[in-house]
C-alpha cells in the first residue's frame, strides 16, 4: 500500500476527522468527497505534513511522514491546491517545467529529455497555444491546466488534486479526468482529488473517499454510493418547500431532470401523478386518465392547463 493512513485523527486544535483506517495503491484513483468544512484539505494537507496529525500515523511507501524531508515528501507525491500564488513573470512553459526541478538543483540546466516531457504535457492539455503566455495573461481555466501541468511533469507516483477541475468548462473537466485515469493506468500513478463535480467525477474513479460526520468512509465506487444513497437521490438538491414529488419511473438521467425541473416549476404537491419514461416520452398519470408528453414545455402545460390533471 503505498499510502497508508491508520488510525489517524486529523484538525488542527480540534478534530475534523477521526479514526481514519485508508489506504490507496498506485494504479489507483480515488475521488474524494464532502461537504464544505468537512476537513477534505486538512486531510490533503496531512497527507504531505503540512499539518502535523493529532493521531496516528500516514505512510508513503511504508515510511512516517513525519520521518520524511520536504524533499523526500515532494519526490514521493505533487501537489495541485484549488488556490495557488502565481509566480511573478513566469509562462505556462516555466510553470510546467518547473516539476522537474524537484529532482535537480535549482541552478540545473535541463535535459533534452525533460523538456520533451514538458512539451507533451503542456501539448496534452491543450495549452500548445499559450506555451509562451505570461501566466497572468491566462483564463482561470488554463491557469488551473497549466498548474495540474507542473505536477505532471514532477513525475511522482502520488499526484493529489485539490479540486482540479475549478474554472473549467465540462470538456475540459472530461478531459482532465480522462487523463487522471490514464495516468494512473498506463503510468501506475497513484491519483487522489476531491470534485464538487462528483457526479462526472465518480465515473473516472475506482475509489472514494467519504467524509461526513468526523469519519472517512472508503471503498469502491459504487458500493460506497450504494451504501449512502442519498448522494444519488435527487432529493439531495431539494429547494422548495412546497414541493411534494410524484412518483418517477425513469433511467437515473431522466428522473434526475424531472425531479429537478418540477421542483423549480411546480409549487404543490404532485403525489397523486405517476411520470413513466418510455420511448423517449413521458406518460403521465393524474386521477384516471393518461396524458403522453415529449417534453418538459409540455408537461408544464399539461400540469398547469389541464381539468384533468390541474393542480
Amino acid at each position: 500500500m503505498f499510502l497508508n493512513i491508520k488510525n489517524a485523527t486529523i484538525g488542527y486544535t480540534s478534530p475534523l476527522i477521526r479514526d481514519v483506517n485508508a489506504g490507496l495503491d498506485t494504479g489507483e484513483i480515488c475521488l474524494l468527497i464532502g461537504n464544505n468544512g468537512a476537513g477534505k484539505t486538512t486531510l490533503i494537507k496531512s497527507i504531505l505534513h503540512q499539518i502535523p496529525l493529532l493521531g496516528g500515523g500516514i505512510f508513503l511507501d511504508n515510511k512516517p511522514v513525519e520521518q520524511m524531508t520536504s524533499q523526500e515528501i515532494a519526490e514521493k507525491s505533487a501537489v495541485v491546491f484549488s488556490k495557488a500564488d502565481i509566480p511573478a513573470n513566469y509562462t505556462v512553459y516555466d510553470l510546467v517545467a518547473l516539476g522537474k526541478f524537484i529532482h535537480y538543483p535549482y541552478y540545473f540546466e535541463l535535459r533534452d529529455e525533460d523538456k520533451a516531457a514538458v512539451s507533451e504535457i503542456i501539448e496534452n492539455l491543450g495549452l500548445q497555444v499559450y506555451r509562451d503566455y505570461p501566466l497572468n495573461r491566462l483564463s482561470d481555466g488554463n491557469l488551473q491546466k497549466a498548474f495540474i501541468g507542473r505536477a505532471l511533469a514532477q513525475n511522482a507516483p502520488m499526484i493529489i488534486l485539490d479540486e482540479p477541475t475549478t474554472h473549467l468548462d465540462e470538456e475540459n473537466k472530461i478531459m482532465i479526468l480522462k487523463l487522471l485515469r490514464n495516468l494512473a493506468r498506463t503510468r501506475h500513478k497513484l491519483i487522489l482529488f476531491s470534485s464538487h463535480d462528483w457526479r462526472l467525477a465518480k465515473e473516472f474513479s475506482d475509489k472514494i473517499w467519504l467524509v461526513r460526520d468526523q469519519q472517512l468512509t472508503g471503498g469502491i465506487t459504487e458500493d460506497v454510493l450504494i451504501r449512502n444513497r442519498d448522494l444519488i437521490d435527487p432529493h439531495l438538491f431539494h429547494v422548495n418547500d412546497d414541493y411534494v414529488a410524484p412518483a418517477i419511473l425513469a433511467p437515473d438521467a431522466e428522473k434526475e431532470m424531472l425531479y429537478s425541473f418540477l421542483q423549480k416549476n411546480m409549487q404543490k404537491d404532485l403525489s397523486a401523478f405517476t411520470f413513466q419514461f418510455q420511448d423517449g416520452s413521458w406518460f403521465i398519470s393524474g386521477n384516471t386518465r393518461q396524458q403522453k408528453c415529449n417534453s418538459f414545455a409540455e408537461i408544464a402545460k399539461l400540469l398547469q392547463n389541464h381539468d384533468g390533471f390541474s393542480i
